[in-house]
């Protein structure tokens, strides 16, 4: 089966691509007093429902220290999924992309789930047409079917597993070790990487993230010589050639802690730009620098921030929890069927934390 790679800049009947669509739609940043009284409603409006705010990384830094403020949680997106379901709270509001609001509601059928937008996605889920999906594993019944965690819910209920970039490597090795054949979605890079890691036989599906697709190898070399006593952190939806300057290859959690716990003056980061707002709260002292995503003559060097991410506001979650407005659903069967490879994931981890708490590459970094 011949997959092509979607082109999320191609242009539709009204001349947008679905980026320019999402980057449209990203709220106006408000003035400091507007700021204050969004975020004291916000906090009310939490105890009034019940609520608790779940946010990632990549999100607006407001909603990030929100979210901590009222005893929600900042995260990568299995501990997202994890503490929406330990959580006592009966409405769970999900500041990421739609992919995070489904397992929340996949994990807790019984909460209400909200999202300040719906319409916030994920370029590795829209490049994965679940009914494109299954035509590629029935393609290939003896294979296991392993998908990453940016993925809709119609596409987890076809998989065995679904992982994280926490824990992709160590579930992988697990299933190689058991003599597994693997049919890998959608992430090319991340497979890829994996795939180099361990060895396993992975059919790998030709996706992408649209931020971590632009880190430039060639740029982030010509930066190193600029900073040489900085170490270079990747995320593993990266290039190839990105990847192999790494100093540590983690998830955004395992990034983050190899800045806490290293001992180099300076970072030179390869992720989403939104995770610099918890580092620099977390380790002031430390020199962070953005990684290259665009050459030296362009307006922005560095660009790494998800237009979907950038979609959340503190104005969205105001409305979701005033109107009621982003609620996740996920119909039966469905739920039922996807429910199976994100606990298994989930019951592998609480086995086996140490693979949760080491980068699947580090050279020389230390105590990291």
């Amino acid at each position: 089966m011949e997959q092509v790679l979607y082109d999320y800049t191609r242009q539709d009947h009204d001349g947008a691509s679905c980026t320019a669509h999402a980057w449209a739609k990203v709220p106006e940043a408000l003035m400091p007093p507007e700021r204050d009284a969004a975020k004291a409603r916000i906090k009310a409006l939490l105890k009034a429902h019940d609520a608790v705010l779940v946010a990632h990384y990549y999100v607006d830094g407001d909603i990030q220290d929100l979210a901590l403020e009222t005893g929600g949680c900042v995260a990568d997106s299995l501990e997202m999924a994890r503490f929406g379901r330990d959580h006592a709270a009966k409405t769970l509001v999900v500041a990421g992309v739609r992919f995070m609001g489904e397992s929340a509601k996949i994990l807790s059928p019984d909460k209400r789930v909200l999202m300040p937008d719906l319409d916030a996605t994920c370029s590795l889920d829209l490049g994965c047409p679940a009914d494109e999906f299954a035509a590629f594993c029935d393609a290939h019944p003896d294979r296991t079917v392993v998908v990453y965690a940016n993925t809709s819910a119609a596409v987890k209920a076809r998989a065995d597993w679904m992982v994280t970039s926490s824990c992709a490597l160590g579930i992988v090795n697990h299933l190689k070790d058991q003599g597994r054949k693997i049919l890998w979605a959608p992430d090319r890079h991340l497979g890829r990487y994996i795939q180099e890691q361990t060895g396993a036989d992975m059919l790998l599906w030709n996706g992408a993230c649209i931020v971590h697709d632009e880190f430039k190898g060639l740029e982030l070399d010509l930066l190193k010589r600029d900073h040489p006593e900085a170490k270079v952190l990747v995320h593993p939806e990266s290039p190839a050639s990105v990847v192999a300057q790494a100093d540590v290859v983690g998830s955004t959690t395992q990034i983050l802690n190899a800045v806490l716990k290293g001992d180099a003056p300076a970072y030179i980061i390869a992720t989403d730009n939104g995770l610099m707002h918890r580092i620099r709260q977390l380790a002031p002292d430390k020199t962070l620098i953005e990684a290259p995503t665009a050459g030296r003559s362009a307006t922005c060097k560095s660009c790494a921030h998800c237009p979907w991410m950038a979609m959340n506001a503190l104005q969205g979650i105001v409305a979701c929890l005033e109107q009621g407005s982003g609620e996740i659903h996920v119909p039966e069967p469905t739920r039922a069927q996807a429910l199976g490879c994100i606990e298994r994931m989930l019951d592998f981890t609480a086995a086996h934390p140490a693979v949760l708490q080491t980068p699947g590459l580090v050279r020389n970094i230390g105590a990291a």
